[in-house]
């Protein structure tokens, strides 16, 4: 069997309640919330890329063992205008849209200018982001998208750059105990530079906001700036890390040539085009002092790789050790062209260049006083290396730990503190997954999860409240179910055994999504 994942979604915008098979825990009280590309064509127009596809949104909300569905469009400006058009009229990153052959001069005049000095599309198809007490459905750009999370209503619009300087921002925030979330985003020849921004929102609403409609952003205080190495080609990012104590990001050789963007129009391509891998240059490791906002003295830097996600990073004896999912070229990007993804069964495709998972260790002890040569990570468990040079960098060479994993997830809960146990996707042969699997970074063993002709989205994990240990908990992933007469579901594991406890046929269809956020219930 074979699934077509650029096939257009059909909404489902009334909450439909699941039939359950097996047992859903009593304790799982909740809303999993997940996104992703949904529509890919419009009239006699087609995206190109299957990340532009206009974002839909799915909710699973689980109450005493029950489970109810619904799903809608994300009504974006993006969706109103091609929608309105009947035909795609807002430029993705994959796909430039021009306009209809039969409008007149000053209508193509304008088309070009806005695609010089380009306003980025709010097509919010990558996350979602919790700041304060509001979600948004985000992408990269610097819109995002207030959500109803009940609901699935499409909100307010919010735009980045009314609060600080970004011209992009990552989809994958973190958030501490208290609520805070920490995110950065690429501010772009602002006032003669170009930057990289990790800022925080916090939690709280301050209290001359209270009662108002005040977007938490309003409130947004900037923690440490890094220079970008290139003014106008600033390095391509999806994730960071964070631990108590730092930040983690990876300043990768896969840039954004912000002259090309500006002339991408004229020249008839798309923007995804603007971005070019540089392999003869080295990933430079950003370590950063939250409390300070200033970087660590030692410089770190690694091979030439890229990075989308992150898994974790934890501090350990003068050391801070973050696990990341790399690739050694720029091929998954093209894999998700639509020509490409149009009938994927899931067997191994002689282009595909599969991940590994790798742990880099960053000693924090001064190198002062050390040979050139020398090792400096001191750490018993790991063969991750951090080799001084003569220039006084230190090179990190990472230990793989596995190969084939990827959209890592862990128990949120221990973020930023030494995990063992990362929940993911397999994709040893194809971009497209048919397991999902639990490994295990102490005994490096990993159990699987998979179903004939199904095709199961990002895990997430649930942890039971007051839980006895770190996989404690639940598994979720929702479930592409192509064998006929046969509904989609929402597959509950439990995050110990990996065995299924429960799924809930959801009677609609489900669609290849990215990520998913999970909101508890009291």
């Amino acid at each position: 069997m074979t699934t077509n994942f650029t096939v257009n979604a059909v909404e489902s915008p009334e909450e439909r309640r699941a039939e359950v098979k097996g047992t859903i825990p009593s304790w799982l009280q909740g809303t999993l919330l997940r996104n992703g590309p949904g529509i890919f064509s419009v009239g006699d127009t087609s995206y190109q890329h299957w990340f532009d596809g206009m974002a839909i949104m799915h909710s699973f909300t689980f109450k005493d063992g029950e489970v109810s569905h619904r799903s809608k469009f994300l009504r974006s400006d993006t969706y109103n205008a091609n929608m309105a058009a009947n035909r795609i009229v807002v430029s993705e990153m994959g796909t430039m849209a021009y306009p209809d052959p039969s409008k007149n001069f000053i209508v193509k005049a304008i088309t070009f200018l806005n695609h010089t000095m380009p306003d980025f599309t709010d097509n919010g198809a990558s996350n979602f982001i919790k700041y304060g007490n509001d979600i948004y459905a985000t992408s990269e750009t610097n819109y995002i998208r207030m959500i109803d999370p009940v609901t699935l209503e499409t909100k307010d619009k919010v735009d980045y750059m009314k609060y600080l300087p970004v011209n992009l921002a990552s989809s994958h925030p973190h958030y501490d105990k208290e609520g805070n979330a920490y995110n950065m985003g690429t501010s772009i020849a602002e006032k003669g530079k170009t930057k990289y921004m990790l800022f925080k929102v916090p939690a709280a609403t301050a209290a001359k906001d209270q009662g108002k409609n005040t977007p938490a952003l309003k409130n947004v205080e900037v923690i440490a700036s890094v220079p970008c190495r290139s003014m106008l080609t600033p390095s391509y990012y999806h994730s960071f890390a964070m631990t108590d104590n730092y930040f983690i990001f990876l300043e990768q050789p896969f840039k954004l040539d912000i002259l090309k963007m500006a002339t991408a129009y004229m020249r008839g391509v798309n923007w995804a085009s603007c971005l070019k891998f540089c392999p003869e240059e080295s990933t430079l490791i950003h370590l950063i002092n939250r409390k300070t906002g200033k970087e660590v003295e030692t410089k770190f830097h690694t091979g030439s790789i890229i990075i989308y996600h992150h898994v974790n990073a934890y501090e350990e004896d003068d050391h801070v050790v973050f696990d990341v999912i790399a690739y050694k070229d720029n091929q998954l990007y093209d894999m998700f062209y639509l020509s490409k993804l149009k009938e994927n069964t899931g067997k191994p495709d002689e282009n595909y260049s599969k991940p590994n998972y790798n742990r880099y260790v960053l000693p924090l002890i001064s190198d002062k006083g050390i040979a050139v040569g020398e090792d400096l990570v001191k750490l018993p468990n790991t063969r991750a290396t951090a080799v001084k040079e003569k220039e006084g960098k230190l090179l990190c060479q990472p230990e793989v730990l596995c190969e084939g994993f990827e959209l890592p997830r862990i128990n949120y809960d221990i973020n930023g503190t030494r995990h063992r146990f990362v929940y993911g996707n397999c994709v040893e042969h194809s971009v497209v997954s048919k397991q999902i699997a639990k490994f295990d970074t102490e005994s490096k063993e990993m159990v699987f999860w998979t179903e004939e002709n199904c095709w199961p989205s990002e895990p997430v994990f649930v942890p039971r409240p007051n839980g006895e240990s770190e996989d404690d908990g639940v598994v979720l992933s929702s479930v592409i179910n192509t064998n006929p007469g046969q509904s989609c579901y929402l597959l509950v594991l439990d995050g110990k055994t990996f065995k299924e406890v429960g799924r809930a046929y959801v009677g609609a269809k489900l669609q290849k999504d990215m990520h998913g956020y999970f909101i508890p219930h009291a």
